[in-house]
């Protein structure tokens, strides 16, 4: 599995709209009612940059490094409302998660991290045709549907949502299908 960068500020229309995170919030917990949420603080990232730049440097100290430090992003601005858009907080959560700071604060000062989040997202934009998150894909490119409800946009305002497939642990089926579909794809590409 790869994962990849892909800045919707940059690549899908702006920075964070806050009333449309505060209903795909909602969204969300309907849907992983064991997640934890707290409602968004006033103190709203402008950016989410800094937040990738982390995330990736995180991941240069190892893969599942990487993937813990990107969840404890997420849990910081969901369930803790902090503001993932300030240096200063994700540097304090590098220090939490035990990061090897010299390492971590170098690759986002030389501006190594910034060019590579910034590549990747180009990459999904032109090469794959990336709109939004979640895109999962196999490795030729063929999209898979995550078993979420899809909102329906106008403008900023969430006009219809789809039918919720799963919720909780019932989702487990319906996810396992999906990776399932994946092997099945790239075996058949082979």
């Amino acid at each position: 599995m790869v994962e990849r960068a892909y800045p919707l500020e940059v690549y899908g229309g702006g920075p964070p709209d806050r009333q449309i995170m505060e209903a795909e919030i909602w969204l969300a917990a309907l849907q992983e009612p064991d997640a934890v949420f707290k409602p968004l603080s006033e103190d709203w990232p402008t950016t989410t940059l800094p937040a990738f730049d982390a995330a990736w440097s995180a991941a240069q100290q190892g893969e599942q490094i990487g993937r813990d430090f990107d969840l404890r992003i997420r849990q910081a601005f969901f369930a803790e409302g902090r503001n993932i858009g300030k240096p200063e907080v994700l540097l304090e959560l590098a220090r939490e998660a035990g990061l090897d700071l010299a390492h971590f604060t170098r690759s986002i000062n030389s501006g190594a991290a910034r060019a590579a989040v910034l590549a990747e997202g180009k990459l999904g934009k032109e090469q794959f045709n990336v709109r939004g998150t979640p895109t999962l894909m196999v490795s030729d490119g063929t999209k898979l549907r995550h078993p979420i409800a899809y909102p329906r946009l106008q403008g900023s305002k969430i006009i219809s949502i789809g039918r919720l497939p799963c919720s909780g642990e019932d989702c487990y089926t319906a996810t396992r299908a999906l990776f399932d579909a994946a092997l099945e794809h790239s075996a058949a590409t082979q």
